[in-house]
Parts: structure tokens; sequence; C-alpha cells
């Protein structure tokens, strides 16, 4: 079933400067359903770190990069899944900049999409409620 995703970026600056400063990304892709809503927000909680990409797997594959831009550290995203049927169970994968501009992908993390609304990427964790 093709499914939309849709981001939504914004700085913490851009925000707080002007309202209108939100952006949003839309592409589509193959995917299980996240479940009700399937709303769910990334934050890049780091002290340094740019996260590059992020990765879905439903158990029949990774997707594509979900994000359009990086994310520094400060930033959100809002993602979302659009389906009628499909899986809750997902799981995910953050790509970092690495020293050399290279992609440093971190270990996988399963999530139950269904429950989870906040994602948090964080110095040495990722975790998410």
């Amino acid at each position: 079933m093709a499914l939309e995703r849709k981001f939504h970026e914004k700085s913490i600056e851009d925000v707080c400067r002007d309202r209108r400063a939100e952006r949003w990304l839309i592409a589509g892709q193959s995917f299980a359903q996240s479940g009700a809503g399937g709303l769910f927000t990334l934050h890049n909680i780091t002290e340094g770190n740019v996260v590059v990409s992020f990765y879905t797997n439903d158990g029949s594959g990774w997707s594509t990069n979900w994000l359009a831009d990086h994310m520094s550290p400060g930033e959100t995203a809002q993602a979302e899944f659009f389906a009628e049927t499909g899986s809750c169970d997902q799981t995910f994968q953050v790509g970092w900049l690495g020293a050399d501009d290279s992609e440093v992908l971190d270990d996988p993390v399963s999530i139950d999409i269904c429950e989870a609304s906040e994602v948090y990427l964080a110095d040495n964790e990722i975790y998410f409620e």
C-alpha cells in the first residue's frame, strides 16, 4: 500500500522569530501503518550532533531517508504515517553526520509507534515516550 509521509521541520529560533517559518516536506513511500493518528515528533537534543537521516522498517525492508534536510541540535521534525491498516511495530535507525561528512548509522531501535509520540535523539542514547 502506498502511503504518504509528511515531515514538519522547525528550528526553535525560527518559531520564536516567526511562526510562519515552519515548512512542510512531503514525500511518497510504501510503509506499514504507524497506528492511530500515526503522528510522532523527532527531537534532536544533542549538544552538537547533526542528524542526517531517519529510516524506518516495518519488517519488509528499510525505507529511504525521510529527512530532506539535516536536523541540527535543538531542531524538531514531525513525522506522520498515513494508511488504513498496518503494524504499529516499527524499527527505526538514525544517521549522524560524521567527521568526514559521511553518514554514521546508529543501532536500530524497535518502537511501537502507536504508543510513542515523542522520539528523543540524545548524545549517547535514543529514547521515546
